[in-house]
């Protein structure tokens, strides 16, 4: 999706498996929803879960409630459904995109980094919180002040914990040498880079889930929401 203001991109690999990494994203007047969860587990028990936490996800962002209800509402959907023995790891943002001000939770995933003039700046880090489904306390919202051009990379561990037999992981260094290689391409080459580079280090066969989810935010007014390139 691409507006004046905002551009998104996201990838999942095994694209055309059944497993449980999935995300949502939806742009509503001003404010950027995404959410990136990975579902405990393989196969379909995986998919359902996922599809479960997703829809409760939507649920709870149509009712435009805060980061922290939402958080409430898709935990209580999932111990509800699964008991506790089924969980998801999440990170669900909002982002202004008038403003630049960013929001997040993060539920068990590896923090974010924060891309500006090429370079990775920092990772996202925050108070944490439990994985959706365990009953967790209400979370703390980590912000940021975005500054025009930033990039904003989330991703689930399938990523940087992808190896061969006995091999080196693919790492977070290795992801952010990748990253900051990427000078000139926009959203949708950067994240297909990535994903590219990690199916060329597994030989097209990867052992977990691992999805990219990229946010570039341009900055400007929000005259011109309607103008969307998907």
């Amino acid at each position: 999706m691409l507006t004046p203001q905002v551009a998104v991109a996201g990838i999942l690999e095994p694209a055309y498996d059944i497993a449980g990494d999935s995300f949502d994203y939806a742009l509503n007047d001003d404010i950027l929803h995404v959410s990136v969860i990975d579902a405990m587990g393989h196969n379909l028990d995986a998919a359902v879960l996922a599809t479960v936490a997703i829809g409760a996800y939507r649920h709870a962002r149509r009712a435009d409630v805060g980061l922290a209800e939402l958080y409430m509402f898709m935990d209580a959907a999932i111990n509800r459904q699964f008991g506790p023995d089924h969980f998801v790891t999440a990170q669900m943002m909002r982002l202004d995109v008038g403003t630049g001000h960013l929001q997040w939770v993060n539920a068990g995933h590896p923090p974010a980094l924060l891309i500006r003039d090429h370079q990775v700046i920092q990772t996202l880090a925050g108070p944490g919180t439990l994985p959706v489904g365990f009953g967790g306390d209400i979370p703390q919202i980590s912000e940021q002040r975005l500054r025009r051009g930033d990039r904003v990379l989330f991703f689930t561990d399938g990523l940087v914990e992808e190896h061969e037999s006995g091999g080196e992981q693919f790492g977070e260094e290795r992801l952010i040498g990748i990253v900051e290689r990427a000078r000139g391409e926009d959203v949708r080459e950067m994240v297909r880079g990535v994903s590219h580079a990690l199916m060329r280090e597994r030989r097209g066969i990867t052992s977990d889930d691992a999805t990219l989810f990229l946010v570039e935010w341009r900055g400007g007014t929000t005259d011109h929401l309607a103008t969307v390139d998907l």
